[in-house]
């Protein structure tokens, strides 16, 4: 058995950790970590809490209540220490990512590295042990086509989705946060853009993830139906349930389902796990999003942000192929 030490936490997560906070986050012993957690994650808040104060950085952990979906604000006193703080790392069930708490805390030069859903079985394998500088090549790569795209056309199993890029920034998320300001998740590796709100449609299946429901099963896949940007339905269900039940955030408001982004993963190490977080990052998917982007470049401010992966996808930009089902085309 590994020994234990620091909160029960075995010497190579607790390594692993370190080099995290200081590969990855650039953290130094003179600079202040806030930890934010919540009950769900909160074994892998203490655990960062733990190698910031073992790395000598001035380090506080902050334990909330967990949100109700992806892209809700966290409280009031949060949001203060994130902005106050050198480095932010958000290890919470839900994602905060795109909330205007990570939006301002960055705005002030806070290095925030969101981390939803995280767990300590992530941290030992998949996405968080990739190379990183191959990371973040790839990701710089896809990110300045998305760049230069001003079409997107997205193609899988006789569904087909258009989406406008005219206008909008590409981004980057490879997972490594040097300087004031840098801020994304960890474990990462993807570039992304936020289309233009009022110009997709067509239908597309999520067959890998979605956020609120997890992994989906081969016989059971999502199929969204999108007009001018809006989703107006979503088609099946599991042994649980009817998806659109159980996605009923989305319905709530206009701005709840109007597509918020296209990402690509750029992470060779990334698995299918049901968890986003990593799922997202799988080299060769493709992800769109519903809910708020204005965030990283687009207009809209929701309740929520929920992302669903797309297996084996075929992409083009700008009628160019970028991924012929799966994988890239050089």
């Amino acid at each position: 058995m590994p020994r234990t030490g620091v909160l029960g936490a075995s010497d190579e997560l607790r390594e692993r950790a370190r080099a995290i906070l200081t590969r990855n986050a650039s953290l130094t012993a003179k600079e202040s970590l806030t930890v934010v957690t919540d009950d769900a994650t909160r074994e892998v808040g203490e655990l960062f809490y733990a190698a910031g104060c073992e790395l000598g950085a001035t380090t506080t952990l902050l334990v909330m209540p967990e949100g109700r979906v992806a892209g809700e604000e966290p409280p009031s006193a949060v949001a203060a220490a994130m902005a106050s703080a050198d480095v932010a790392l958000c290890a919470t069930a839900k994602s905060l990512t795109h909330t205007r708490a990570r939006i301002n805390a960055a705005a002030g030069g806070t290095r925030v590295v969101t981390m939803p859903g995280i767990t300590l079985s992530m941290l030992q394998a998949g996405a968080c042990c990739a190379d990183y500088e191959r990371v973040e090549a790839l990701t710089a790569a896809m990110t300045a086509r998305l760049d230069a795209a001003r079409t997107a056309r997205i193609e899988k199993d006789g569904h087909t989705l258009a989406l406008n890029l005219d206008g909008r920034p590409g981004v980057p998320s490879p997972g490594v946060f040097r300087t004031p300001g840098a801020s994304g998740n960890f474990p990462s590796g993807e570039a992304y853009i936020a289309p233009v709100e009022d110009a997709g449609s067509g239908t597309m299946v999520i067959d890998g993830s979605m956020v609120g429901i997890g992994r989906l099963s081969e016989a059971a896949p999502m199929t969204v139906h999108l007009e001018n940007g809006r989703l107006t339905a979503i088609e099946g269900g599991d042994e649980t349930g009817p998806y659109a039940e159980r996605l009923a955030v989305l319905f709530e408001r206009p701005e709840n389902g109007t597509i918020a982004e296209l990402g690509i993963g750029t992470n060779e190490c990334a698995l299918l796990t049901g968890n986003i977080l990593e799922d997202e990052k799988i080299y060769g998917t493709v992800h769109i999003a519903f809910g708020t982007n204005a965030s990283f470049g687009g207009a809209t401010t929701a309740d929520c942000h929920l992302d669903g992966i797309i297996v084996n996808p075929t992409l083009y930009l700008d009628d160019e192929l970028v991924i012929d089902r799966g994988t890239f085309v050089a």
